[in-house]
């Protein structure tokens, strides 16, 4: 049988980016009073995975932001972000394919463009405040958008504050090798929170998160793909952050449980620690681990035989119209990922920051076990540089 063409993975060009991307007005959303100064922020980070011998994707963003006080009691915040995309993606599992008889490689060579945008509006009350969203993105064979609203509510000395909110997302898929064509996919998200204020130097927090969609969840570039159509996922989030007098510093602790209606169940346990040096230098290194069982209808490897090919009775699933996915992402794994941002405050009104983290993930590092023998290590590295100014 031979094999699909095969393209990029989107979360590259979407929640990958978005998620590193974050600036610092994003922070005001939820504040106790309206910001007195607006924000304008550039960033730019580069994106590079790779597998033993071989460089995989590379992604090169740039993010533009703003955020704007209104009239004492509102607040409007907008963001631009443009990535370029390149490299060769698997079929399957882990690895990039031998080249075919004809002597074109089994991997498709990827050169994309994304495009999307944000905008949102918060409205500051004596007790809380309430923003409402929509973004946009597009790309040559994907095109999502989103509309959300999110608020809070504190009590009367301000020591506790209430969250909620939600989502609903709207995709369409066109693939470039015509497996999907016009397919869609809806997605309804909320959330519930509560912060508490312990102590002066202590503050906890706790958000319950769920999420339903249904329609296309396949990726189109994959081989053997076919996945449910519907997919609800719950959440749960807890931090708790510790300021230290005596150094003036700030210690940021989170666990995060995640399962899915896939079958994977995952942990992901967070620390970073922020410095304040002098001459309004910050310093800020963070370790991140996160584990997951692989979903009931993930294929493994067979370790005893060429790990290049799908195993044998994966053409019978397909026939027989079961789930199956060759895609390592669904997998059990592991993954240590190590940072370090340093910050520098100038003029009181300019703020530089730089980012450098590096990701490793290994099969063998599944906290459950079970991992699939037969992957190749996956390795990633993110560098991030941004610009801000008040004013």
């Amino acid at each position: 049988m031979k094999s699909l063409p095969t393209k990029k993975n989107h979360l590259l060009g979407a929640a990958l980016v978005a998620a590193a991307m974050a600036l610092p007005l994003s922070n005001t959303a939820f504040a106790d009073a309206a910001p007195e100064r607006g924000i304008v922020a550039f960033k730019y980070i580069n994106y590079e995975d790779s597998q033993p011998d071989t460089d995989r994707m590379s992604v090169n963003a740039y993010t533009v932001s703003a955020m704007a006080p209104i009239a004492g009691t509102w607040s409007i915040s907008t963001s631009y972000t443009y990535d370029s995309v390149t490299g060769a993606s698997p079929h399957f599992h882990s690895y990039l394919e031998p080249p075919a008889p004809d002597g074109t490689s089994g991997a498709s060579k990827i050169k994309e463009q994304r495009y999307s945008g944000d905008l949102s509006v918060t409205r500051y009350l004596s007790k809380g405040s309430v923003t409402a969203g929509t973004s946009y993105s597009s790309e040559n064979d994907y095109i999502s958008r989103g509309y959300s609203a999110q608020g809070s509510i504190s009590t009367e000395d301000k020591n506790t504050t209430f969250t909620f909110g939600g989502s609903y997302t709207t995709d369409t898929i066109n693939s470039s090798n015509s497996i999907a064509q016009n397919m869609a996919k809806r997605t309804v998200a909320g959330l519930v929170g509560v912060t508490q204020v312990l102590t002066k130097q202590d503050i906890v927090q706790v958000n319950l998160g769920y999420s339903r969609g249904k329609g296309y969840f396949n990726d189109p570039y994959k081989w053997l793909e076919r996945r449910p159509d519907r997919k609800e996922s719950k959440t749960v989030m807890t931090r708790w952050n510790h300021h230290f007098d005596g150094i003036d510093g700030t210690s940021h602790l989170s666990y995060r449980y995640y399962t899915d209606t896939f079958g994977i169940r995952a942990h992901t346990f967070g620390l970073e620690y922020l410095q304040s040096l002098p001459n309004d230098w910050t310093v800020t290194p963070s370790v991140r681990f996160s584990s997951q069982t692989a979903a009931d209808f993930y294929c493994p490897t067979n370790p005893a035989e060429d790990p290049t090919m799908p195993p044998p009775e994966a053409d019978n699933l397909y026939s027989a119209g079961s789930y199956i996915s060759l895609d390592q992402r669904l997998s059990s794994y592991g993954a240590l990922t190590l940072g370090i941002k340093v910050s520098k405050r100038i003029a009181k009104e300019w703020l530089v920051d730089v980012k450098y983290e590096n990701y490793e993930q290994r099969a063998g590092w599944s906290m459950t076990g079970g991992g699939d023998p037969g992957l190749a290590p996956f390795s990633a590295s993110f560098f991030q540089v941004g610009l801000s100014r008040e004013f």
